[in-house]
């Protein structure tokens, strides 16, 4: 199987045992606990996979990244997994395969899977309200611009007015961005009045999200909720399993998939692997003013709080190519898995980029041609604001997975073209 794990310190539960497998986890993963295979016994080229490689070192030798590792799985199998340049430029260090990332918004679809394992259980339906499980999301208020006048008119945030919603917000709006919570400057600049503070949990700041105003009407068109969309259906996880979002997500997906190197407060074994966050500036890459280690915090990001290494954030992906299950353990349906990955915000919808339609928590090719992309017809995933970044692809059965810590986008363009070309059968 793709991810079964080779050490049998896993699999002991004696105390002394449980010390040293904390002590085995510090270590690298060994390759062995991957299914790595020559790339031709999957219609892979080992050339032409090379070409990941050298865009990788383009990048390094540029500036642009410090550097990055790259997987890809076709039918189950892993045919490149590479790590490359330094995961912090300072200190020398170079990168490893197990190095740990920010996720960011690559968190998003963890949560999709979450909550789309609740509505198989008929706990949670896509068309209910979120005031069903928030209340103080009942009766929400739409921002409408006011037409700037005088030493007004160079006002960073436009004024307004506001007037009911034509209708309340669901759960697929969430998933999909058409909620218009948190979704542009009005009712980013209105959230920052009710800012989160540091030692608040999921359940003590959504609620106030309900006396935001929304940007736009629900579903009248598409526009990214960067926190606060799937923040609210982490909350809605916890109000319906009766659990920490936190402890949901460890209990129902990564025990079952065996991802043991994804969590929001990086544990003992996880701090020293971090890769450093860089951003470009004056031609040079450097840290973000905020770049210190993140404080272990209470505050359970659907959004954007998870950090994770490239093998463990492969389990999911390959789940997800499987319709559903791995190893054995079923998460999720293949009809769940289509309906993820089908077009429920379409490329048509306001806000959409032609050839690209929005699934449930994911970025969806609905036609490449339009897209102008190497990718298929159905392949879906997403990315981070770091970097990151996923897609799988049902019809080639493939699970690709970049990981950076500097914002690229046309990084991740250039990746996707990269190993779709190494397809040769």
């Amino acid at each position: 199987m793709l991810l079964t794990r080779t050490s049998a310190a896993m699999r002991i539960v004696s105390p002394a045992a449980r010390i040293l497998s904390m002590v085995l986890l510090a270590l690298p993963l060994a390759a062995a606990a991957l299914q790595v295979t020559k790339p031709e016994d999957v219609g892979l080229s080992s050339d032409r996979l090379k070409r990941i490689n050298e865009l990788i070192e383009r990048r390094i030798a540029s500036g642009d990244i410090s550097g990055a590792v790259t997987l890809v799985a076709r039918r189950g199998r892993v045919a490149h997994f590479e790590a490359q340049g330094l995961a912090n430029i300072d200190a020398k260090k170079p990168m490893s395969k197990d190095a740990v990332f920010r996720l960011a918004s690559m968190s998003k679809p963890v949560t999709g899977v979450a909550i789309m394992m609740l509505v198989e259980e008929g706990r949670v339906r896509l068309t209910d309200p979120v005031s069903r499980y928030i209340p103080e999301f009942r009766g929400l208020k739409v921002a409408v611009v006011q037409p700037a006048r005088g030493p007004a008119a160079a006002q960073a945030t436009p004024q307004f007015y506001t007037v009911p919603a034509d209708r309340e917000i669901t759960i697929r709006d969430l998933l999909t961005h058409v909620s218009g919570l948190v979704s542009g400057p009005i009712s980013t600049a209105e959230a920052g009045k009710v800012a989160r503070k540091a030692d608040e949990t999921l359940a003590d700041y959504i609620p106030r999200l309900g006396s935001v105003p929304l940007e736009f009407q629900p579903g009248s068109r598409w526009s990214y909720s960067p926190g606060a969309g799937f923040d609210t259906l982490g909350r809605i996880v916890e109000v319906v399993s009766g659990q920490p979002f936190d402890q949901f997500l460890r209990q129902r997906i990564f025990n079952p998939l065996e991802m043991k190197d994804i969590a929001f407060n990086a544990t003992p074994a996880m701090e020293p692997r971090r890769a450093t966050i860089y951003q470009k500036r004056d031609g040079k890459l450097q840290p973000p003013a905020n770049a210190a280690s993140p404080q272990p915090t209470p505050y359970f990001s659907g959004a954007g709080g998870l950090m994770s290494s490239t093998e463990d954030y492969l389990p999911l992906g390959q789940m997800l190519v499987n319709g559903g299950q791995l190893n054995g353990k079923r998460l999720l349906s293949p009809r769940t898995v289509e309906m993820m990955g089908s077009p429920h915000a379409p490329d048509s919808l306001p806000g959409r980029t032609p050839g690209q339609s929005f699934g449930l928590s994911v970025r969806l090719v609905s036609d490449h041609v339009k897209a102008v992309s190497p990718l298929s017809d159905g392949s879906f995933g997403w990315s981070g604001a770091q970097g990151t970044h996923f897609w799988v692809d049902p019809k080639e059965k493939i699970v690709a997975i970049l990981m950076v810590q500097t914002s690229i986008p046309e990084l991740q363009r250039d990746f996707e073209q990269a190993v779709m070309q190494a397809i040769i059968e």
